[in-house]
Formats: structure tokens, sequence, C-alpha cells
């Protein structure tokens, strides 16, 4: 949803263009853009896994991040859109205002 230019939700999707493995309970992601390479911490993890286009950024952090960790919403949805900022910016998750059609649901 777009309220007043800003944008209210997010969706996001995970990029066809990166070699991604879980290794240890860590989710080691490699840009073949930039060839940029993460290792994600468990939290990271559930959003990385979660990101299947259809749900909204917002509902991943209240349902998967909230309920499994103990810590504040707002600190883990400010935290959240930090990490999906920084993994667009190199072309591993695809962020959109609304649901992502035909996103890759792995």
């Amino acid at each position: 949803m777009i309220l007043g230019g800003l944008i209210t939700e997010k969706y996001i999707s995970r990029s066809s263009a990166i070699a991604a493995r879980l290794v240890g309970g860590e989710m080691m992601i490699m840009s073949a853009v930039d060839s940029t390479f993460f290792t994600l911490n468990e939290v990271a993890t559930v959003i990385w896994q979660a990101a299947d286009g259809q749900t909204s950024l917002k509902e991943i952090v209240h349902t998967r991040i909230c309920s499994d960790f103990d810590v504040d919403l707002a600190q883990a949805q400010q935290d959240a859109d930090q990490f999906v900022s920084e993994l667009a910016n190199h072309g591993i998750l695809n962020v959109s205002p609304i649901p992502i059609t035909g996103a890759d649901s792995r």
C-alpha cells in the first residue's frame, strides 16, 4: 500500500540471479550480479526463506520473527527493512509495494 508517497507494505522475493546454500543453520548467498557474498544469521535466514513475493515483510516480521524470537516489533521491523534494502541493493532480493506474481517460492 502506498500512502502519501510512502510505501507502507513491502513484498519480497528471492532473485533468480543468486547461489544459495543452507549450511549449519546459516544461509550462504552469493549474488551473480556483483559476486557479493552474504552469510545470514538465524533471523535473516527466516526472512530469506519466507520471501515468497506474496507475504508482506510486515507480516513476516510479525508472524515469524516476533513469534519465534524475543524481539520488539518496532526494532524487528526496522532491522528487517534495513536487511531487505541491503540485499535488494545487491540484486539478491526483489522488493515491491504489491505482491510479486511469479515469484520464486523455494
